[in-house]
C-alpha cells in the first residue's frame, strides 16, 4: 500500500526545481533564492529526503563521454503475468548493470527497458543473459537510438 502524498508547498518545490538542475548548490544559496534561512533549506532537504520526494542524489553521466556509445530501447513481452514470475523478471531487469530503467507498461509490450552498452556484441551477450535464458521472455523488439535529443530526469514542478 503506497503512503499518502507528502505536503509541498512552495518553497519544496522551488526547492526541488533548483536541486533538480543541479544538487550540488549550496544552501546558503538556494535560501537566498527561495527567501528562507540555509537551516531551514536543510530541514526541508531532509524532509524531502526521509518521505522519498527526493529519492537519490546523483550524478547524471553522457554514457558516451564513458565509453557506452549505444543506448538501445528494448520492449519485452512475458510469457505469464503470474506473481512470482514477474517479480523474478523484475529483479533480473532492476539486477543488470546495463539497463539504466525500467518500467512495466500496459500495452502490446510488459516491460520497456533503456540500456546502455559499448558494442552491439555487448547487447547480444545482454540480450542471451536477460532474455534468450529466461523461459518467461516471450519476445523482445530492440529499438537503437540514433542520436540523443533529450536525456533526463527532471521533472516538471509547479
Amino acid at each position: 500500500m503506497r503512503s499518502a502524498l507528502p505536503e509541498l508547498d512552495e518553497f519544496d518545490l522551488k526547492i526541488l526545481d533548483i536541486l533538480q538542475h543541479d544538487n550540488a548548490t549550496p544552501q546558503r544559496e538556494i535560501g537566498e533564492a527561495v527567501n528562507l534561512s540555509a537551516p531551514a533549506v536543510q530541514r526541508r532537504i531532509k524532509r524531502l529526503e526521509e518521505t522519498g520526494v527526493i529519492s537519490a542524489n546523483v550524478a547524471v553521466i553522457d554514457p558516451g563521454k564513458v565509453g557506452r556509445p549505444i543506448t538501445i530501447v528494448v520492449e519485452i513481452a512475458v510469457e505469464s503475468e503470474k506473481i512470482d514470475l514477474l517479480d523474478a523478471v523484475k529483479a533480473s531487469f532492476a539486477a543488470a548493470p546495463e539497463v539504466q530503467q525500467c518500467y512495466y507498461v500496459t500495452g502490446e509490450a510488459d516491460f520497456v527497458l533503456i540500456v546502455t552498452v559499448t558494442s552491439m556484441a555487448e547487447y547480444e551477450a545482454l540480450t542471451r543473459r536477460l532474455f534468450f535464458a529466461n523461459p518467461n521472455i516471450k519476445r523482445f523488439r530492440t529499438l537503437v537510438a540514433m542520436d540523443r535529443v533529450k536525456a533526463g530526469l527532471t521533472v516538471p514542478l509547479g
